[in-house]
């Protein structure tokens, strides 16, 4: 079942892997054996996924060199990266552990260890710990953001992800990104799951007009003889970030005390003996919920792509996150007893494509899809190579939206300003590997994918951008809505984070010359809600942006982009992509 020690060195000389032996770090391992070691506590296991993005295949992706937060804010959990992330949780550089949770060295080790995730290597972990502990003791989760957001996901309307769902046991999940197939697809895959056995369940959403619940907001199940209580959430700000076509009538919202009621009615009729929140709203929004709402034990969190190699604890409420791009599994083994938690283990499992062996059944499904599927779409076919990393995730600046930047002005012709939005997925491709349609498929593949070009005043202009800049910068987790600053192509601008609300960005300049507030400006956007049609400009064809970026790399072949930053950070430390890897990384 497992790779042996002898496996693991014939890897190892084709590989170059190498783990350091300090049994004090979390997933410093030698071989599967070693990194599926752990020494079971109490009579419940809680086995969690989050943010897997429809990546059914392995990948690279890097943690983001930058997660810049307000002052109020920094320092924490889910601000930390990089060095100082290694630092804070004690992990040694150039470990399997440093590659899976840094982007320190992220090229050269990438090289050594390998690709991380796939949907056959989550399922070998996931069988082998229920075989391990008994099914009964087990219950396996997802946060959401799951079917979407990458060719396989998104042209097969979730399909491909939900029966590999079903194939590997979930019992439980929440959504965000996943509701963008639009309501009609979502409830079909909600029945899809529920079929296989697993439950979605969601408190936050209520329909507009009968203010009632829209889903099951909580569900009690007995594991390892206890009672647990799970209350889900889905994405709080659907809405806000996702064109609301989508869930015409449903409203979302935190509701935190909404969230207070049900626990205690969780606790006091049904006496559970134990709360667990599985949530899509993100880390900081959570350590704050676990202060103002009484009485959860653990809260399992998604959506901001956060990795916590140790359980964060706020009163007496524990907070979990696995990463994201199936990077991880996350286990949490809980001793209860007498309604409270007596012990509790935590560890996150790296999905080390190179130390697996995949569940042969999980294989079948995702081989099954990417047969009708990347053949329809040529997912396999080469269209260029990359010079520098591409990447999507930092909090204001990347290679991957310069790169978007450029294609779409190529194709229109006459641009002022590119737009692209600050998703925090996208896989990462290193310097020297081969750009496929995959590839772009895997930082766009989304159900709304038009661009569209559009005449705004300087002022409309910076009214946008600041607003997004409150969202990403407020000092309160309860108003930030996901998602990093705005990418902006041809613009360099100047931002004080912790300055004034709407007073931010000091100063921009268009094309190098300074913004003005009466000019109009001609500009592309995509990933957005569809504008009136009278403000689309006629002379410009919305046309989806993976196309424009599968031509704009055929045509170039070798990509070479701007890594230095157009953004200068006035009151906070901002690493660039050259200080952090190198020209030549």
């Amino acid at each position: 079942m497992h790779l042996t020690r002898r496996d693991f060195l014939e890897l190892a000389i084709v590989t170059g892997a190498y783990l350091t032996a300090n049994p004090a770090l979390t997933l410093a391992k030698m071989d599967y054996d070693d990194i599926m070691r752990f020494k079971p506590v109490g009579n419940v296991t809680l086995l969690f996924t989050t943010d897997m993005h429809a990546h059914l295949k392995p990948l690279y992706f890097a943690e983001p060199m930058n997660l810049v937060a307000p002052k109020k804010l920094r320092g924490l959990p889910g601000y930390i990266t990089g060095k100082e992330f290694l630092k804070f949780y004690k992990i040694s550089p150039g470990t399997l552990e440093a590659y899976f949770t840094s982007c320190s060295a992220f090229p050269e080790l990438a090289r050594k260890f390998g690709k991380m995730g796939g949907a056959a290597y989550i399922t070998r972990i996931i069988k082998d710990v229920i075989e391990e502990r008994g099914r009964d003791k087990v219950l396996v989760m997802d946060g959401g953001d799951t079917w979407t957001t990458t060719a396989i996901g998104t042209f097969t309307n979730g399909k491909s992800v939900v029966d590999w769902m079903t194939y590997t046991g979930y019992d439980l999940f929440v959504a965000h990104w996943d509701f963008t197939f639009g309501k009609e697809i979502f409830l079909q895959r909600i029945e899809d799951l529920k079929k296989g056995g697993c439950e979605f369940i969601t408190h936050n959403v209520v329909d507009e007009l009968w203010g009632e619940l829209v889903f099951k907001p909580y569900t009690i199940r007995e594991v390892g003889g206890v009672k647990l209580g799970i209350i889900g959430s889905s994405f709080p700000f659907t809405t806000l970030a996702n064109p609301k076509q989508f869930v015409e009538g449903w409203s979302f919202g935190i509701r935190e005390d909404q969230l207070q009621q049900f626990v205690d009615e969780l606790r006091e009729q049904h006496k559970v003996d134990c709360v667990i929140c599985l949530t899509h709203n993100g880390l900081p929004l959570d350590l704050k919920l676990a202060k103002v709402v009484k009485g959860i034990d653990i809260i399992i969190s998604g959506h901001t792509h956060d990795v916590t190699p140790k359980a964060v604890r706020v009163g007496k409420t524990l907070v979990l996150i696995a990463g994201s791009h199936g990077k991880f599994v996350g286990r949490i083994d809980l001793d209860i007893k007498g309604k409270r938690i007596r012990k509790y283990r935590f560890k996150l499992y790296p999905v080390a494509t190179n130390l697996i062996k995949p569940d042969r059944g999980a294989q079948k499904i995702v081989d099954k899809y990417y047969k009708e599927i990347g053949k329809k779409y040529k997912l396999d076919e080469v269209i260029g190579t990359a010079e520098v990393m591409l990447y999507k995730r930092d909090t204001f600046f990347s290679t991957w939206d310069w790169l978007v930047g450029e294609a779409i002005s190529d194709y229109y012709g006459g641009l002022d300003v590119v737009t692209s939005p600050g998703y925090r997925w996208g896989t990462t491709i290193l310097p020297g590997q081969e750009i496929t349609r995959e590839h772009v498929y895997d930082y766009t593949g989304i159900t709304y994918p038009l661009v569209y070009v559009m005449k705004r005043t300087g002022k409309q202009l910076m009214e946008v951008w600041e607003d997004v800049a409150d969202n990403v910068f407020n000092p309160d987790p309860f108003y930030q809505q996901g998602g990093d600053m705005s990418r902006l192509w041809n613009v360099e601008y100047e931002i004080e984070v912790n300055g004034p609300q709407y007073k931010r960005i000091k100063r921009a300049w268009i094309g190098g010359k300074p913004l003005k507030e009466n000019k109009e400006y001609m500009f592309a956007v995509y990933g957005g809600p569809p504008p009136p049609p009278d403000a689309i400009h006629p002379d410009y064809k919305p046309v989806p942006v993976y196309d424009i970026l599968i031509d704009y790399i055929k045509k170039k072949k070798n990509i070479s982009v701007r890594t230095k930053p157009n953004v200068k950070v006035l009151d906070v430390p901002y690493t660039t992509y050259d200080q952090c890897y190198g020209r030549g990384a």
